[in-house]
């Protein structure tokens, strides 16, 4: 077979088309329009806005059509107009392979084959030779994709792989692979099994991490590598029985992913990180709410079991997703969980039992320990989400969300609280209510807000305090809570002006409210300290001018202590017209 080699030159002078993910609404010149309808045999058309034409004589199978870049093999023939023939590689009795885009062949041919399906046949017409016709016959081709986009890595595919994902970093893949040096020397090879690996970890050479993020499941290829991704100008010395790399080698390695693991970052942080031993169903995972139908092992780093839950039930362990029934790395693990799906999970002390020595069924877990789970997630029952539920519904689940966020704002868990009063209101945001209901939603969501406001202030979320108080106000301005919760929070962020504002209102629609005035006494006294301050700080500013030009040292500003406790002492004085709405 005549074959022209792909160089990395070659490479890096068309990087224009090489693997490139362009925007499909651009036409470049020349370019055929996809839009066309299909071609009938014996059919001639115009397929760019440079004169090449096209007609079919044979169809062929399936859909895709190579791109610039990509190897072809071909058989052709060239004619002239008066019928001789100049050129054959069927007289040959060897196709062509050569690189589309690379102008490697007749000038504006390449843009022909890149309308040609598998197997079939078309002649062509150039604009730039008008004395010659083109029959082609698309025999094969291979994918040719530059990975780096410089050139230094060229990945040919060989055998496409059997599913769209590809691995991630943190991903473990388990390739087959053999590196030869230009001369054909191998100079390293996997077992014949394969080898595993982290994907971000690498192996052997740069090249292969970024070739192995571009490949599917299954998918055979043959990349051409760089030094620069290879082993630069360093080279490498002689390892076991192979032989060594010599300084700025250009490397040629067979590559084939044969399975790979999906790792998945849980928490976004590394620090809850689930491996997928076996897919689940679908696409659907529980939400928040969830009932799980779960079986797992939890294990220490040296394989101590230290429980099990759901062998010995026949549909496994029953938990409720975001209940704090399990540590949290295990809750958010379950949320990612398709049903069938079968993982492990590793989980750092900080998403798991902390620093706390914890007794459990079988064996202790110590401080500061990693702990590793087996889970297989059987089925599960996804809780409706609001858009789901009929109006009743959504007052009776609001409600109820609001109740179970009174119980953990009581027991001191503010932040799984406003988790409770956040998702009460959204059940009241979807959808119209009746006149009768109507009312009874408000009510709720103004009682929502307000609760998840104190919850805010209890957290320091002084900025998410004034929002949730500020929707309040906006349809109940006269709301004497909304105010104080808000005045608080000004005060948190020092905007003691805005705060004297809310103040001012609450008052005048309830004088006689003890909290209003315990907090208008308080915000009286941060504003008299604030003014001496500013004062101070006003006369060290100005006293050069005062002192004949001679500059004073200005004094370091800071908020006094004493007012930060003072802020956080008054959210816990309330009386029970300021406390939580349990109604």
């Amino acid at each position: 077979m005549q074959r022209m080699q792909f160089s990395q030159a070659m490479a890096r002078k068309n990087l224009n088309f090489v693997g490139m993910e362009e925007d499909d609404e651009d036409v470049e010149e020349g370019e055929e329009i996809d839009s066309a309808p299909p071609m009938k045999v014996g059919e001639e058309r115009q397929i760019n806005s440079l004169g090449l034409k096209k007609k079919l004589l044979k169809s062929g199978s399936g859909w895709e059509t190579p791109e610039l870049g990509d190897e072809v093999t071909v058989h052709y023939t060239v004619v002239m107009v008066d019928g001789t023939k100049c050129d054959s590689s069927r007289d040959r009795g060897e196709p062509l392979t050569f690189n589309l885009g690379a102008e490697q062949i007749y000038k504006g041919l390449d843009q022909g084959i890149t309308t040609m399906k598998r197997l079939e046949t078309a002649s062509f017409s150039l604009a730039s030779n008008t004395d010659k016709a083109f029959e082609v016959e698309l025999i094969s081709w291979n994918r040719v994709i530059d990975i780096c986009k410089d050139g230094g890595v060229i990945k040919k595919i060989v055998y496409p792989g059997q599913r769209d994902q590809r691995p991630g970093d943190l991903d473990e893949v388990k390739v087959k692979y053999e590196a030869r040096l230009a001369d054909g020397s191998v100079i390293a090879r996997s077992p014949e099994e394969g080898i595993e690996f982290h994907v971000k970890e690498g192996h052997f050479c740069p090249a292969i991490s970024r070739a192995i993020k571009t490949m599917a499941s299954g998918e055979k290829a043959i990349l051409t590598v760089g030094p620069q991704y290879a082993f630069s100008d360093s080279g490498r010395d002689i390892v076991e029985q192979y032989c060594a790399v010599p300084p700025n080698s250009t490397l040629d390695i067979d590559i084939e992913i044969l399975s790979f693991k999906q790792v998945v970052d849980v928490m976004g942080d590394s620090y809850v990180l689930k491996k997928v031993l076996r897919e689940g169903e679908g696409l659907d995972t529980p939400n928040d709410g969830a009932v799980v139908h779960v079986r797992y092992k939890g294990m220490l780093e040296d394989g101590t079991i230290f429980e099990k839950m759901g062998f010995d039930q026949g549909e496994g362990a029953l938990f409720v997703i975001d209940e704090e029934q399990v540590i949290p790395g295990l809750d958010r693990t379950f949320a990612t969980m398709k049903k069938g799906e079968f993982s492990t999970v590793t989980i750092k002390p900080n998403y798991g039992f902390g620093d706390a020595e914890v007794k459990r069924d079988l064996a202790i877990v110590s401080p500061n320990s990693t702990v590793i789970y087996e889970i297989e997630m059987i089925r599960f029952t996804k809780e409706k989400e609001p858009w789901e539920m009929d109006t009743r519904e959504k007052i009776d689940a609001a409600g109820k969300k609001k109740e179970e966020g009174n119980i953990l704002f009581k027991s001191g868990k503010y932040q799984q609280a406003a988790k409770k009063y956040t998702k009460a209101a959204d059940c009241l945001n979807e959808g119209s209510f009746e006149d009768g209901e109507e009312k009874a939603a408000k009510t709720l969501k103004v009682s929502c807000w307000l609760n998840n406001a104190a919850c805010s202030l209890k957290l320091n979320n002084f900025n998410d305090t004034i929002q949730l108080c500020s929707k309040v106000l906006d349809i109940e301005s006269q709301n004497v809570k909304a105010m104080y919760r808000r005045a608080q929070a000004y005060i948190g962020t020092f905007d003691l002006d805005l705060a004297e504002l809310d103040v001012r209102t609450a008052l005048e629609v309830d004088p006689g409210n003890r909290e209003i005035k315990s907090i208008s006494k308080t915000l009286k006294q941060m504003q008299l300290e604030r003014n001496k301050k500013d004062a101070k700080v006003y006369r060290n500013m100005f006293a050069p001018m005062w002192n004949g030009g001679v500059e004073s040292k200005r004094p370091k500003v800071d908020v006094p202590r004493e007012t930060e406790d003072s802020v956080m002492a008054t959210d816990g004085e309330h009386t029970e017209s300021m406390a939580i709405d349990s109604s």
